[in-house]
């Protein structure tokens, strides 16, 4: 089994591939942000996309989503505080210049049809 990519300690299999795979939904803001971060990783357009909420797509484009999410090596994810609607991490990466990065983020989240959206984020300086 592999180790998920959000670092939850769990398998894949077990953590972000049931939400990827819409085999389930996240029931809090953090498992919809851990499933985003993997889908980051994998590249999975699609999916952060679908969990954007509907008021905020318009803001983004698959191309870009993807775009961004391959010219960037991800290394780790790191939860800092998860409470009701908001999720703080530091998402670590290589960029095109393999230079250490960390995105840093404060995520709101919004509930909806018993579904959990990304609404957006408060960026804090990074490295």
């Amino acid at each position: 089994m592999k180790n998920c990519y959000c670092h939850s300690g769990k398998s894949f299999e077990s953590c972000c591939e049931v939400f990827l795979k819409k085999q389930s939904f996240p029931v809090v803001p953090e498992q919809l942000m851990r499933s985003r971060y993997s889908a980051y990783v994998l590249q999975n357009a699609d999916y952060l996309m679908a969990t954007t909420h509907v008021s905020q797509r318009k803001y983004y484009s698959k191309s870009e989503i993807l775009k961004w999410s391959k010219s960037n090596t991800w290394l780790k994810l790191e939860v800092l505080n998860a409470l009701e609607n908001r999720v703080e991490f530091k998402a670590y990466y290589l960029d095109e210049k393999l230079e250490a990065k960390v995105h840093h983020e404060q995520s709101t989240f919004k509930k909806e049809d018993h579904l959990w959206y990304y609404v957006d984020g408060i960026f804090f300086d990074s490295l």
